[in-house]
């Protein structure tokens, strides 16, 4: 597998094989692009479960979802963590995977843009679901459209043979459009 690089990345999306929407080549790095904080978010109210037993899976309104205004923005709190969406729906053929890392600029503020879904399968589609978290002692305030993370591409040696989205797999998240809850064990 090797890490795709500038020009590898804009020909693949100028020819529809990679899907990036909306398209911004000036966001283009050496071998990632950027992407941006879209205004969709779930946050958790902590008080409705006395825990997240993994045998049961998430009770239910764990989350609720809520939309920001791009001149409000959305405050996480020290020591919060939320869900948070790309404002990106991307589309990864079945010969390509992704990694999506949060800015190293951000990371040195304190906030963490994922957790543990870093990777994206080939055969994705839909906008990229973030695991917020303010590890500061401060609020941080983040503003739709914000540049949050770089996405990163990786050519396999062949095309997957049951790609996500495929009707075997029970692909949870494909086609989401808005930060998605778990849907552990559903």
């Amino acid at each position: 597998m090797s890490v795709l690089s500038d020009g590898t990345i804009r020909r693949p999306v100028e020819e529809g094989r990679i899907v990036i929407k909306p398209w911004d080549p000036s966001l283009v790095q050496p071998a990632s692009v950027d992407l941006r904080l879209g205004d969709s978010f779930r946050v958790f109210h902590n008080h409705r479960a006395s825990a997240i037993d993994l045998r049961q899976g998430p009770p239910e309104g764990l989350t609720e979802g809520i939309t920001v205004d791009p001149q409000d923005g959305f405050v996480i709190h020290p020591g919060e963590f939320c869900l948070g969406r790309t404002e990106e729906w991307i589309e990864l053929p079945d010969d390509v995977v992704a990694r999506i890392e949060g800015k190293s600029s951000l990371g040195r503020l304190g906030l963490i843009v994922h957790a543990t879904a870093g990777f994206i399968d080939p055969g994705w589609k839909g906008t990229l679901t973030l695991e917020l978290n303010n590890l500061t002692r401060v609020p941080i305030k983040l503003y739709p459209g914000l540049l949050i993370a770089q996405l990163s591409f990786m050519a396999l040696d062949k095309a997957a043979e049951r790609p996500y989205g495929s009707e075997a797999l029970g692909s949870h998240y494909q086609g989401q459009v808005a930060a998605t809850e778990s849907r552990y064990m559903r």
